[in-house]
C-alpha cells in the first residue's frame, strides 16, 4: 500500500488539533508551578526539621481558675444580697448579710459577763485594801496585848517575893496574877485574829485569781461571739466575677451552704494534658503557643509553670488496678500548668472552662541535651 504524501517512515505524526504554540504556553506555566511546589515542600520539610519537630502539642486543654465558693460560717437567715448574676466584685466588698439579732444578742450577754467579772476583780481588791487596814489594826492590837502582857509578867514577877516574905499582900498577888493570865489571854487572841487577817489576804488573792480566770472565759466567750455577728456580713476574699450564684432573700443558710462562686478572672492559666511520651524534653520556662477555640484569629503566648506530681489518673477517684485481669497498655496523660501572658483586654474575654489547642516549644532543652551529651563524651 503505498505510503501517504508527505510523511516519513519512523516519524511521529503530530495531532493537528493541537497547535505547537499552546503545548510552548503549557510547559511554560507547568515548570514555574512544579518550582515553586518543589521549594515549597522544601521549606515545609525545612521547618518541620528544624523547628515542627519540636514542636509538641494538643488539644487536650482547658482554662481554669482557682475559684473561691462563697458559703457562711454561720446559720440564719438571709435578709439582703448585695451582688447579682455575673456581678464583679472586689476583695473585702459585701455579698450577702444573714439575720444578726441572735448573734447581737449573745455579744451584749458575753459582754455583761465580762463587765460582771471585772467587778469582781475590783471588788476583790478593795477587799485587799481593807483587809490589809485590818491587819495593821490587829497588828496594833497585838502590840499593845504584847505590852499589857509583859507589864503583868513583871508585876508578878515584883510582888511575888514581896508576898512571900509578908511585905504585901497575898490578894494583891492574886490579882496580880489574874490580871497576867489576862493579859495572855488577849494577846493570844489578837495575835490569831492577825493570822486570820493575813489568811484572808491569801482568800482575796485567790478570789481575784478565779475572777480573772472567769473574766478570760467571759473574754473569749465575747470575741467568738463578736466573730459569729461578723460572719452574719459575708465578703469576697478575692477579686473576680459572681457565678453560680443560687441564694435568694429569704432563705435559710446553714454553715457551708454553697451561695455563689467567685472566679478569678484576671488569674485564669491553662491546664493542658500532654500524652507521657511529648514531656520528656518539657521544662519550665518554656515558651507556648495557645489558641482558644472562642478567639479563633487570636494566638496568646504562655510559658509553661509546672507540672503535676502524677498523671491523671493517679488522682482519679477509682485509680485503675493494673495488676488484676488483662493488661492492655494505654498511653496516660501529664497536666502541665501554663500561664497566660496576655493583655487586659483580651483577658476579660477568658473564662475558665473554654477549650484551647495549645503548642510547646522544646528546642532549647533538646539544644541542651545535646551539650550534655557533648561533654559527657568529652569529658
Amino acid at each position: 500500500m503505498p505510503a501517504s504524501s508527505g510523511s516519513t517512515p519512523g516519524e511521529v505524526k503530530k495531532d493537528p488539533a493541537i497547535p505547537s504554540s499552546r503545548r510552548t504556553r503549557a510547559g511554560k506555566i507547568l515548570l514555574p508551578v512544579a518550582i515553586v511546589l518543589a521549594v515549597i515542600a522544601v521549606l515545609a520539610l525545612g521547618y518541620w526539621w528544624v523547628v515542627g519537630r519540636y514542636m509538641q502539642s494538643t488539644d487536650d486543654a482547658y482554662l481554669r481558675a482557682d475559684s473561691m465558693t462563697v458559703a457562711p460560717k454561720v446559720s440564719g437567715y438571709v435578709t439582703d444580697v448585695y451582688v447579682g448574676d455575673n456581678a464583679t466584685v472586689k476583695a473585702g466588698d459585701p455579698l450577702v448579710r444573714l439575720d444578726g439579732r441572735q448573734y447581737r444578742a449573745a455579744l451584749d450577754q458575753a459582754q455583761a459577763t465580762v463587765d460582771a467579772r471585772q467587778a469582781d476583780i475590783q471588788r476583790a481588791q478593795a477587799a485587799i485594801l481593807q483587809q490589809r487596814a485590818a491587819i495593821e489594826q490587829a497588828k496594833a492590837q497585838q502590840l499593845t496585848a504584847q505590852i499589857s502582857s509583859r507589864h503583868a509578867e513583871e508585876e508578878v514577877r515584883r510582888y511575888g517575893p514581896l508576898a512571900t516574905t509578908g511585905a504585901e499582900s497575898s490578894d494583891q498577888l492574886s490579882v496580880l496574877t489574874s490580871n497576867r493570865d489576862q493579859a495572855r489571854a488577849t494577846l493570844a487572841a489578837d495575835t490569831a485574829a492577825l493570822d486570820q487577817a493575813q489568811a484572808k489576804i491569801a482568800d482575796l488573792n485567790a478570789q481575784i485569781a478565779q475572777a480573772r480566770a472567769q473574766l478570760e472565759a467571759a473574754q473569749a466567750s465575747a470575741r467568738q461571739s463578736k466573730l459569729d455577728l461578723d460572719d452574719t456580713l459575708i465578703r469576697s476574699s478575692l477579686p473576680g466575677r459572681v457565678g453560680d450564684r443560687t441564694v435568694r432573700v429569704g432563705q435559710y443558710a446553714q454553715p457551708g451552704t454553697r451561695m455563689m462562686t467567685v472566679v478569678p478572672i484576671e488569674g485564669v492559666y491553662l491546664t493542658a494534658n500532654f500524652k507521657e511520651t511529648q514531656i520528656g524534653q518539657m521544662r519550665a520556662g518554656q515558651h507556648a503557643s495557645v489558641r482558644v477555640d472562642a478567639l479563633p484569629d487570636t494566638e496568646l503566648q504562655g510559658v509553661v509553670e509546672s507540672f503535676a506530681p502524677g498523671t491523671g489518673a493517679e488522682f482519679a477517684l477509682l485509680p485503675p488496678e493494673n495488676a488484676t485481669g488483662n493488661f492492655t497498655k494505654i498511653v496516660q496523660r501529664v497536666p502541665v500548668r501554663i500561664r497566660l501572658e496576655t493583655d487586659e483586654q483580651t483577658r476579660k474575654l477568658l473564662v475558665p472552662g473554654l477549650s484551647v489547642t495549645v503548642k510547646v516549644d522544646t528546642r532549647q532543652a533538646h539544644e541542651d541535651g545535646k551539650v550534655a551529651s557533648a561533654e559527657r563524651r568529652h569529658g
